[in-house]
């Protein structure tokens, strides 16, 4: 009895540890493309769409797929687009340029911050969470090109990460949206 009780305690005491360092989205808080900060805990309930957009990159045409889901799935999916420059220099714009980029070319309105690094020695802080399993409690992942996508759970949990070549309306990520 008494070496159930010691193993007991240390599960509970290692899985209290773990608890403490491993965090879900909504611990987050980033400044958004007009540099007003955004709070991800207000996503509460919701299925979360994180994903690192490039103005100049062959891919750039997800936006239209992205803006499609947000329009579609608005009420179940929150889309939050990342801008960097860590590929090929292909998001050499300022905000304001990617903001007017997005709008008049795709008609985003899907929430976009502010530009960040998503890989390397400056990688931001949500993009360290988003690749590390020590931090995210999910999987390790590194982020191989623009348009790679994580997808978050409705308790802010990171349950999938998508290739930069899968589009937004993929089957898997709608059957995915919609429960199925």
């Amino acid at each position: 009895m008494k070496n159930l009780l010691a193993i007991f305690t240390l599960t509970v005491m290692a899985l209290t540890a773990y608890s403490q360092d491993v965090k879900t989205i909504y611990d987050f808080q980033v400044e958004d493309i007009n540099g007003e900060n955004f709070d991800f805990s207000s996503l509460k309930g919701k299925k979360i769409m994180i994903v690192n957009t490039a103005s100049e990159c062959g891919l750039t045409p997800q936006y239209e797929q992205l803006q499609a889901m947000h329009e579609k799935y608005g009420d179940q999916l929150v889309i939050v687009g990342f801008p960097a420059n860590n590929f090929g220099a292909q998001e050499p714009g300022t905000e304001e340029q990617i903001v007017q980029f997005c709008q008049k070319n795709y008609g985003v309105t899907f929430l976009m911050m502010s530009k960040v690094s998503v890989k390397g020695e400056d990688q931001c802080a949500l993009y360290q969470f988003l690749t590390q399993k020590k931090l995210n409690g999910s999987q390790d992942s590194e982020v191989k090109w623009n348009f790679q996508k994580y997808l978050f759970d409705e308790s802010g949990r990171l349950v999938r990460v998508v290739e930069p070549r899968e589009l937004p309306n993929s089957d898997a990520i709608v059957s995915w949206v919609e429960g199925n």
